[in-house]
């Protein structure tokens, strides 16, 4: 399959049996979502055959895919926020009520009738018993976490009865509670007949859950491997073309003062709940502060308060000494604070305009990019392309690549090079850089390579505060840890003197009262 400037998919030949786990891995970009996007009829291919069950079939759209039993997971689900779980799921095939007389002659004009709501939540809640599902068909969407809506997402296709089922990325937006229910939801599909492919690039998640595994890099196919006879050392190496250390580097911490403090935060979340609960901690200049939690225990607000996306209930933010919880949030880019969302689709990217223009969003109007404040689009480009080839962000037409058209992990390649490249040449004496899930649907070559980043800027003299919900993440970066739960810190203490045992303790609420 070629797109303008490039071939996402160049040769591909594999064969997928009935009943087992597939899983396609490779890099951000390597062309695992093109691939699956032409067995789902999203795109149709430039050479070559797809055969399901033996027959060349031609799958122009979705439709015909749901025709061939194929259903498709997408990493950003497809859901009406304010429908039901029921609505959403029978979405373009309701049942509709069976009615006499003038209404049965309307129905044989093609004159569509009533829905059939109570059989649809009847046939959503068999369904759901049946698989293992645990949803509430007249639950509204908007109202469920990322977990049940994925589990929405797997009845869609149950109830059109896909029997070929496909998950890109399926685990990006899961807490490992969650990433351990859903893959024994999917060992519960293959036991029950159903043919799984998870296109992923976690390997530990391969290694759980997998029969088989194909590797794919810049388009094109590597090997196709036996999962319980290959380490996940030789899959990320056969992923990226080198070896890939599972762990970052880092010189010996060299504290100076503290860049950032909070003193007694609270913060509100958007439905009025105090998310943030007096929290107080500081971040010194050459320091990693992991902050490790369950996902909804503060985290998103906690950063969004820090950047002036959220106005604070109580408390109160320095950098660098000044107070800056009433600053707008220029005046914090100003002053030294870079940002790195949890949601780089809504939060981190305007997804209509240019790479270019993402990357300069928040220095268009500085002197190198404006000459009379006139936006000088040739420094744009040489800017754009600067950073394409620093931080390695695959796109088909350079700086002019419309953001929405990068891959997932190229869009958060693109968040923290803008970013990252910010603060240089900012006068301010130390700044601060909040990581919110940074390596969020990158692959283990990526994801290695933004966390040396996190280290770097560390070296730097930067202050350094990371939030994930990848614990080993946040135990390999950190100098110092805080364990947040509840919207309150509940212990904070240098990384090396916590175990993962304590810290999960911690994170479950079991491990004492706030600090």
């Amino acid at each position: 399959k070629r797109f303008p400037g490039v071939t996402a998919n160049d040769g591909v030949s594999l064969q997928i049996r009935r009943g087992e786990i597939f899983a396609i891995l490779g890099e951000n970009g390597a062309g695992k979502s093109t691939l699956m996007g032409m067995l789902f009829g999203m795109y149709e291919p430039d050479e070559g055959e797809i055969l399901i069950r033996g027959r060349r079939e031609r799958i122009a759209s979705p439709r015909r895919a749901a025709r061939l039993n194929i259903g498709m997971v997408h990493q950003h689900f497809r859901l009406v926020s304010n429908y039901t779980v029921a609505e959403n799921i029978i979405l373009g095939i309701e049942p509709l009520k069976r009615r006499r007389g003038l209404f049965s002659v309307l129905g044989a004009m093609g004159v569509m009738g009533a829905v059939d709501m109570e059989r649809a939540n009847a046939e959503v809640a068999a369904l759901s018993e049946r698989y293992g599902l645990k949803v509430d068909p007249e639950a509204v969407i908007e109202d469920l976490n990322v977990a049940a809506q994925q589990r929405v997402e797997i009845l869609k296709m149950l109830y059109r009865e896909a029997e070929i089922l496909i998950f890109d990325e399926p685990t990006a937006v899961l807490t490992p509670q969650e990433i351990a229910a859903f893959l024994d939801i999917v060992r519960s599909l293959r036991g029950q007949g159903k043919t799984v492919i998870l296109v992923t690039h976690k390997l530990e998640e391969i290694k759980r859950a997998a029969d088989r595994c194909a590797i794919l890099n810049r388009g094109k196919l590597v090997s196709v491997l036996d999962v319980a006879s290959t380490s996940t050392g030789d899959m990320a190496r056969l992923m990226v073309g080198r070896e890939v250390s599972f762990t970052t580097p880092r010189r010996p911490a060299r504290f100076g003062p503290a860049v950032l403090r909070l003193e007694g935060l609270s913060v509100r979340n958007g439905a009025g709940y105090e998310a943030v609960r007096q929290v107080s901690f500081e971040v010194r200049s050459g320091e990693v502060l992991g902050i490790a939690g369950v996902s909804g225990n503060g985290q998103n607000e906690l950063a969004d308060a820090i950047a002036g996306l959220l106005p604070c209930s109580g408390g109160r933010i320095f950098l660098n000494g000044k107070d800056i919880t009433g600053l707008s949030i220029r005046k914090r880019i100003e002053a030294g604070i870079a940002y790195i969302p949890e949601d780089r689709r809504h939060v981190g990217l305007i997804l209509d305009f240019s790479l270019r223009d993402n990357l300069v969003l928040k220095q268009y109007y500085r002197a190198r990019f404006a000459r009379r404040s006139i936006m000088d689009e040739a420094a744009f480009d040489e800017y754009g392309r600067e950073l394409i080839g620093r931080y390695d962000i695959r796109c088909s037409q350079g700086p002019a690549t419309a953001a929405r058209s990068l891959s997932g992990g190229n869009q958060q390649k693109a968040v923290i090079a803008r970013e990252l490249d910010l603060g240089t040449p900012l006068p301010v004496p130390f700044r601060v850089a909040v990581f919110m899930q940074p390596t969020r649907g990158l692959d283990a070559g990526a994801a290695s390579n933004i966390r040396r980043q996190i280290v770097a800027e560390r070296d730097r003299g930067a202050a350094a505060l990371l939030l994930s919900l990848d614990l080993d993440e946040v135990m390999d970066c950190s100098d110092t840890i805080a364990v947040i739960f509840g919207g309150q810190i509940r212990r904070i203490a240098p990384a090396g003197s916590l175990t993962v045992e304590e810290i999960g303790l911690y994170m479950m609420g079991a491990g004492g009262t706030a600090a």
